[in-house]
C-alpha cells in the first residue's frame, strides 16, 4: 500500500538526449526521493530528429502516404520504450532501483484510434506495486493500450499527457514537466524581446495558451489537467524552477501571455439577397456541413447580418471557394494573416482590455482585420507582415516583461 506522497517527473526528449542531461535527470529523481516523495518517471523519446530514436526519425522510415495503423504506432512508440529502458538502467546503476514499463503496463488504457488515441482511463496497479517494493517505475510516455490489446500513441507531445494522467490517477503531490527552457513564457522569446517566465498560471490559462499556439505544453495534456483539476509545474531541468500551474491563481494584471499563429486566411461569406431567415439559416447550415465533411477546422467564427466570418489555415482557402461555388453566396478571402492571441484570467471583470489592445496595435500602425473573444482569450487577426510587431506591442503595453506586480 503506497503511503508516502508520489511525485511524477516527466523528462522530455532534450532532457534525455545526452549522457550529461540524463545525469541531471537522475539527480532530479534522487532529490525527489530524498525529499520523502516516491518518484514515478515518464520518459519521452531521446532527442529530436535527425537523432535516430526521435519520433520524427522513426516516422521518416515510413512512406509519406502511410496511414496510421497498429504497425505504425508500434514503430513510433519504440523511441519511448528505448528511452525508458535506458533511463531505468541508469537509475539502477546509481543505486536507485528502477523498472521500465510500457504505457500499457503502467495502466494507460485508450480507445482504438491510432496516432492520436484518447485516454479512456488509467489503472496504475502495476505502478503502485513497484512503489510498494521501493522500485521507481520508469514509464514510456506517449503511448497506451487499446481495448484490442494493441499499442496506441497519444499524438504529438503525448508524453506530457501520460504524465498528467498518471499523476491524476496516483493523486500525486507533484507533477513536474521538465524541459530545456525555464518554464512557460509570456511570449515566444525568439519573436518577443523581454519575454519572461510566467511564475504562476491557472490551468485554464495554460490550456488556452496551448490551444492558441504556445509550444511549451502539449494541448491535450493541458486540457486533461484543466478538466481533472490536476496541478503541475513546467520546469527547467537545469534549475528545477519554472511555472506552477494550478486551479486558483490570482493575477494583478489582466494579461498573462501572448502567442501567435501565422499562415492564416480570413474568409468572409456574403449571402445573396435572402429575406427569409429560415432559408438563410439552411444555406449557412449547408455551407458549414460541407466544410465539416472535408475536415476543415474553422477559427474565430462570427455570424451576423453582414455575413459569416471565420479564419482557416492558408491551404484550405481555395478548397473552400471551390466547394461553395454553387451556393448563393460570395466568398471573399484575405491571405497571409496571423492570429495574435492574448490570454489572461485577469480579463474577467476588467473593463477596457479590448481598448488597450487596439491602442497598442494602433501605436504601431498595425491593421486589425478581425477580432473575437472567448472565455479568457482575445484573438486579433493582423497581416503576417505586422505580426511580430503586434506581439511586441501588446507584450510591452501590458508590461509583461516586468512579471507580476508584488
Amino acid at each position: 500500500m503506497v503511503s508516502a506522497p508520489v511525485a511524477v517527473l516527466k523528462f522530455g526528449g532534450t532532457s534525455l538526449a545526452s549522457a550529461q542531461s540524463r545525469e541531471m535527470a537522475a539527480l532530479r529523481v534522487r532529490e525527489a526521493a530524498a525529499g520523502g516523495l516516491l518518484p514515478v518517471v515518464v520518459c519521452s523519446a531521446m532527442g529530436r530528429s535527425p537523432e535516430p530514436y526521435a519520433t520524427d526519425s522513426l516516422l521518416s522510415l515510413l512512406a509519406e502516404d502511410n496511414r496510421r495503423s497498429a504497425n505504425t504506432d508500434l514503430l513510433i512508440a519504440s523511441g519511448e520504450l528505448i528511452s525508458a529502458a535506458l533511463f531505468a538502467e541508469l537509475l539502477c546503476a546509481r543505486d536507485l532501483p528502477a523498472r521500465a514499463l510500457t504505457g500499457a503496463q503502467a495502466g494507460i488504457l485508450t480507445d482504438n484510434t491510432y496516432g492520436d488515441a484518447k485516454i479512456v482511463r488509467v489503472e496504475p496497479s502495476a505502478v503502485r506495486t513497484l512503489l510498494d517494493r521501493g522500485v521507481i517505475p520508469v514509464v514510456a510516455g506517449f503511448q497506451g493500450m487499446s481495448p484490442r490489446g494493441e499499442i496506441t500513441t497519444l499524438g504529438r507531445g503525448g508524453s506530457d499527457l501520460s504524465a498528467i494522467a498518471l499523476g491524476n490517477a496516483l493523486n500525486a503531490q507533484r507533477i513536474d514537466i521538465y524541459t530545456d527552457v525555464s518554464g512557460a513564457m509570456s511570449a515566444e522569446p525568439a519573436r518577443v524581446g523581454g519575454a519572461r517566465t510566467i511564475e504562476r498560471a491557472q490551468l485554464l490559462e495554460m490550456s488556452e495558451l496551448a490551444e492558441h499556439g504556445a509550444k511549451i505544453m502539449h494541448q491535450k495534456a493541458a486540457d486533461f489537467a484543466r478538466a481533472t483539476r490536476t496541478p503541475y509545474a513546467i520546469k527547467s531541468l537545469q534549475t528545477d524552477r519554472g511555472t506552477l500551474v494550478s486551479e486558483e491563481v490570482d493575477h494583478l494584471r489582466p494579461v498573462t501571455g501572448v502567442t501567435s499563429t501565422s499562415g492564416m486566411t480570413f474568409v468572409r461569406i456574403i449571402r445573396g439577397d435572402i429575406a427569409d431567415p429560415q432559408a438563410r439559416m439552411q444555406l449557412e447550415l449547408q455551407m458549414f456541413k460541407r466544410m465539416a465533411e472535408e475536415s476543415i477546422s474553422l477559427d474565430q467564427v462570427n455570424i451576423n447580418q453582414a455575413g459569416v466570418f471565420f479564419v482557416v489555415k492558408h491551404q484550405h482557402g481555395e478548397r473552400i471557394r471551390a466547394m461553395l461555388a454553387d451556393l448563393n453566396m460570395a466568398v471573399r478571402m484575405r491571405e497571409e494573416c496571423s492570429k495574435i492571441s492574448i490570454v489572461g484570467a485577469g480579463m474577467r471583470g476588467t473593463p477596457g482590455v479590448i481598448y488597450q489592445i487596439v491602442e497598442a496595435l494602433s501605436s504601431e500602425n498595425i491593421e486589425v482585420i478581425h477580432c473575437t473573444d472567448s472565455n479568457i482569450t482575445i484573438s486579433v487577426l493582423v497581416p503576417d507582415a505586422g505580426a511580430a510587431r503586434a506581439e511586441e506591442a501588446i507584450h510591452r503595453h501590458f508590461r509583461l516583461h516586468e512579471g507580476e506586480p508584488a
